[in-house]
């Protein structure tokens, strides 16, 4: 027999509740929502919203003027806000309180750094490319550099990039990994940076990160449940198999294996902040009744 336990961690993180509930709320008045992004990189989840109404736009441009739109929990640079104003667009903006504070203390690291005709460097420990890296990159003008591992961060220092006879501060994308954010920080102060650590993690994430490697240990199966473009998911999923090496990544039901699971097995499912509980539960259910 099989034992199945879904980790009591998982699910979605504050921000992405707040969003989805704010979402679902509007949706519930009969208008039409448009949401600049994906609210969620969960595409199951994006699918029930969009059976809502909820309508999911790369840009403003493709909002006809007068509607409403959505701010995910990423957050957005000014130009955005100043875009919807142009625009007469109604916002509910439903950016993560931790990504706002993020952002101001980007901005005034910035004014430090350049008081005085100084010319240090804000570090972004994020992934490129992604939407919170840039809503943080829009509060200074782009004029930071977005590192995602150690190999960029060495590339930086080759070429000149990054400058260490100038102060440099450090900041990391919300979602990211406390021990990797650790190693980029040690480098840094390995090699003599003048260097100040802002410690920008999310305190749920990182307590995520800590009791997850527990919850993986104890089992002898992990599925983790995440959509494919989950920054957050990758992280968390190769968190698992650092430490269980029998971990699969799944983003359906139908994409389980039976060879995974023997009988017997103590299965552990879990996800990233962006997967929703009622998935988690579909894949426990899945797997009990094939018990």
């Amino acid at each position: 027999m099989l034992s199945v336990e879904i980790d009591p961690g998982s699910g979605f993180c504050g921000g992405v509740i707040r969003a989805i509930t704010q979402a679902e709320n509007e949706l519930a008045q009969g208008g039409k929502l448009y949401s600049l992004g994906a609210i969620v990189h969960n595409e199951a989840e994006l699918s029930r919203l969009e059976e809502k109404g909820l309508v999911t736009v790369n840009s403003l441009a493709e909002v006809p003027a007068g509607e409403t739109v959505l701010i995910r929990a990423h957050g957005e640079p000014p130009s955005t806000y100043q875009e919807a104003r142009d625009r007469s667009l109604n916002l509910i903006d439903c950016s993560c309180p931790v990504v706002l504070q993020l952002q101001r203390s980007i901005r005034d690291a910035y004014a430090r750094l350049h008081q005085g005709g100084n010319r240090g460097t804000v570090v972004i420990f994020g992934r490129v490319g992604h939407a919170e890296v840039l809503g943080l990159l829009g509060q200074v003008g782009a004029d930071a550099l977005v590192v995602e591992n150690t190999e960029m961060l060495e590339a930086a220092l080759a070429n000149g990039s990054l400058d260490l006879s100038r102060p440099v501060e450090i900041f990391s994308q919300t979602t990211k990994s406390p021990a990797e954010y650790d190693q980029i920080c040690a480098l840094l102060q390995e090699r003599g940076a003048q260097l100040t650590v802002h410690q920008t993690i999310c305190a749920q994430v990182a307590s995520r990160h800590r009791k997850l490697v527990e919850f993986a240990r104890g089992h002898d199966v992990i599925l983790f449940v995440s959509g494919r473009s989950s920054s957050n998911g990758k992280v968390l999923s190769e968190l698992c198999r650092s430490v269980n090496p029998r971990t699969f990544v799944i983003g359906h039901l139908d994409e389980i294996d039976p060879a995974w699971v023997q009988d017997g097995d103590r299965v552990g499912i879990c996800g990233a902040t962006s997967t929703p509980k009622w998935m988690l539960e579909a894949v426990a259910d899945a797997l009990r009744e094939r018990n």
